[in-house]
């Protein structure tokens, strides 16, 4: 028994030491934003998704650029505009023609066909477009002219959106919005943070990354992930904790009655429960903890939330109910 234990010690450590390589890379180029970084890199260490919101010239898509340099992966880029068509992403049959002259159909690959998709402006496509990385997300595959096509693994979505600029903009549907494991909300940077910013880009100065994991590195560290231990007491924390959205449930918060019209799906406590084991393997633990399940709660539920016209009357915010929530429910059942 002790051996087992010394050798998911030495693969947590080696986690955390590979995890902490890759962090440094991102670093020399991203300035600040610690817990959006680290957001990214659980999602990804997840097998999930992620969705990055912020106001234009924050580094949202430079993050995500700098990540596919340091990741040995393929790397695609879409600019999300009201024109684009889901063929555009996907990709369309053809008419091809071979050397004796005879024309067939043959399936052009769009930039789906990757393994790390930067889809920038997300909310500026069209919902029929939106919907078209439906099944990409959630399945990785492409189904096209009626054949399947199973993209390469690891494969990641990195969205971002514009929450200030609304016209000629397309809410992401909350089926879709449910695919990204992550919400994460890009913030200003700092004085300090600022002043590094504009010594580093105004200068000349040009950074090399070297590629520092490759795609078979990040599924061993996926698999490793979902082997450490969520305790049945945690997990009915977390598992009160979603319940604790769904607004005139037994287990309702007085703000989730007041303000949410939806409450989070069980991928809400699918999240929390992966991501979390991310956390406990950073600190070095080969379980998860309550504080654990807390750090993760936010990104993991702020797009899981529909908020009703009371709460946008008031400016609430989902953030503002979740964190109510997270006061209320005690870790114990009673």
């Amino acid at each position: 028994m002790s051996n087992v234990a010394e050798s998911m010690q030495e693969r947590a450590e080696e986690f955390r030491n590979r995890y902490a390589a890759v962090r440094e890379a991102i670093g020399k180029v991203i300035v600040g934003h610690d817990d959006i970084v680290h957001g990214v890199l659980t999602a990804m260490l997840c097998g999930g998704h992620c969705l990055l919101e912020g106001v234009p010239g924050l580094g949202k898509t430079m993050l995500v650029r700098t990540l596919s340099e340091v990741l040995d992966l393929q790397f695609s880029r879409v600019q999300f505009t009201p024109d684009l068509m889901p063929a555009d992403i996907l990709g369309t049959n053809m008419i091809v023609e071979d050397d004796n002259g005879r024309r067939r159909f043959e399936f052009q690959r769009g930039p789906v066909f990757t393994q790390i998709l930067l889809a920038d402006e997300i909310n500026r496509a069209t919902p029929k477009t939106q919907s078209a990385m439906l099944e990409t997300m959630q399945e990785g595959t492409v189904t096209a002219a009626g054949k399947r096509y199973v993209l390469d693994q690891p494969f990641f979505v990195l969205a971002t959106q514009n929450p200030i600029e609304q016209e000629g903009t397309y809410p992401l549907p909350e089926a879709q919005l449910d695919r990204f494991l992550f919400k994460l909300v890009v913030g200003y940077s700092s004085r300090e943070d600022l002043a590094v910013i504009v010594d580093r880009t105004t200068r000349g100065e040009k950074i090399e990354l070297e590629k520092v994991m490759d795609g078979s590195e990040i599924l061993n560290w996926q698999k490793l992930v979902r082997e450490v231990i969520l305790a049945p007491h945690v997990q009915d924390y977390l598992v009160r904790l979603t319940l604790a959205t769904h607004p005139d449930g037994p287990y309702a918060a007085p703000a989730t009655n007041q303000y949410v019209r939806w409450g989070s799906s069980p991928r809400g406590a699918q999240t929390m429960a992966l991501a979390s084991k991310v956390r406990a393997l950073l600190e070095g633990r080969y379980n998860v903890s309550f504080e654990d399940v807390r750090r993760v709660f936010l990104p993991a539920m702020r797009h899981r939330v529909l908020l009703n016209f009371e709460a946008q009357a008031e400016g609430i915010d989902a953030d503002q109910v979740l964190l109510e929530i997270l006061e209320k429910v005690p870790e114990k059942a009673e």
